[in-house]
């Protein structure tokens, strides 16, 4: 049953970008370039947001250098399905936010022949795997994993910090409430808590 359902039988055309890392690092702006340019080879593409991530815009999706493209926030990855139909690129940002069904979502779309590009945090606050984010690497083609700049050293940062003592594992917020760091000062940071 499985063989069936390979990118193969569907005449090979889709496929899986993940772009990952840690906060500040330009995962977003890396997204925003690569549906950008689809645009350019006059692809027809849409962008999803999960519909909690307000931080800059309820419907656009926005890096933090402030380039900004046009998506639809959606409350479940079900609706991406739903709201795909025709298009030749998806493009979803801050996908830890979305429920373990993204991962079969992207393998469907793929599956159909569309490119889709995701973006998203790999690990959360604690430095563990967050939400369908290990699932979404394991079955992308194409994995980039971007870094940020440690704030205390200035080595490469893979690690999100969270500065407030809040233990939620969804606390939206930006440079006051986080930063990136490398793995030696966030085991310090963490040991420091």
């Amino acid at each position: 049953m499985f063989l069936e359902n390979t990118v193969e039988s569907y005449g090979g055309k889709g496929w899986i970008e993940v772009i990952t890392g840690s906060m500040f690092s330009g995962k977003t702006e890396e997204l925003i370039r690569r549906l950008k340019r689809a645009r350019i080879a006059r692809q027809k593409v849409e962008i999803f947001k999960p519909r909690i991530d307000v931080r800059y815009s309820e419907e656009a999706v926005v890096s933090h250098d402030e380039n900004t493209i046009q998506s639809t926030p959606v409350d479940s990855s079900a609706n991406i399905v739903l709201l795909a139909s025709g298009v030749e690129v998806v493009g979803v940002d801050e996908a830890q936010f979305f429920d373990n069904g993204l991962i079969e979502v992207a393998n469907q779309l793929a599956n159909n022949g569309t490119r889709v590009i995701i973006a998203g945090l790999d690990m959360d606050f604690r430095g563990k795997p967050f939400g369908p984010m290990p699932g979404l690497m394991s079955v992308a083609e194409y994995v980039t994993k971007v870094h940020a700049i440690c704030v205390r050293c200035g080595k490469l940062a893979n690690y999100t910090h969270r500065l407030s003592k809040e233990d939620k594992l969804i606390l939206l917020g930006e440079t006051e409430l986080y930063e990136p760091l490398c793995r030696g000062c966030f085991h310090r940071a963490m040991n420091e808590k």
